[in-house]
């Protein structure tokens, strides 16, 4: 639903570095209005749409983030996933109060996201690939919000978590977690928020009874 522009992306910037609290959850991947319906009944604390990358089912054009957007629950944060997108973009999707968080899954750097900052107040939350210990140090050292830690785009599979030992700032886990598995990889990581996309759907379309247990498996947790 609408929301007053400068006061969600400010509120968006809060809860990304708010570190008290239990652990957040985020539904990626959002593509229909009646997956927004049932993101509405769970309400997890983000909702995620895939813009601009054709080689996703999930993907969105701009146009569809914002119709979508429009449905989403007012406590929900919208994030866009984005890979190598233009910074303008992104601008105008925050402009329109479509999304407040960015999630930045391409070849973004530090001049990127200080670009993207001069353009929009949106929150940023940078993803990365986790096969060793640059990853890891990469991770550690990003300008962003937030970082995710993921074994590929949307791959569905876990990473090594034995990497992730003496990692230093909050972050947000994904990759390879379901509804069954999602409260014990919080048991054994505490990480600040999870993400799951492919881990709710059900021949690639999301479900709503997978969507409903992985919030009340996050929030029981």
């Amino acid at each position: 639903m609408p929301h007053a522009l400068f006061s969600w992306q400010e509120d968006a910037l809060t809860f990304l570095y708010n570190d008290d609290g239990p652990t957040r959850i985020k539904c990626c991947g959002m593509f229909r209005p009646q997956d927004i319906d049932a993101v509405n009944e769970a309400l997890p604390d983000m909702v995620g749409f895939v813009v601009n990358v054709p080689r996703s089912h999930r993907s969105l054009t701009p146009r569809q983030v914002k119709d979508l957007a429009q449905r989403v629950d007012d406590d929900i944060f919208e994030v866009g996933v984005f890979v190598d997108e233009p910074p303008a973009t992104i601008s105008a999707l925050a402009d329109a109060g479509a999304i407040s968080i960015a999630q930045l899954h391409g070849h973004e750097d530090a001049d990127y996201i200080a670009e993207l900052r001069k353009l929009t107040r949106i929150g940023i939350i940078q993803a990365f690939q986790v096969h060793g210990a640059a990853d890891v140090e990469a991770a550690q050292e990003s300008v962003a919000e937030m970082v995710l830690l993921d074994a590929g785009q949307g791959s569905g599979e876990r990473f090594d978590w034995s990497l992730l030992r003496g990692f230093g700032r909050p972050y947000i886990l994904a990759g390879g977690l379901t509804p069954a598995n999602v409260a014990d990889a919080i048991a054994r990581l505490h990480p600040w928020g999870v993400d799951l996309s492919s881990g709710l759907e059900t021949d690639k379309l999301k479900d709503p009874a997978q969507i409903q247990a992985a919030v009340a498996a996050v929030k029981g947790a």
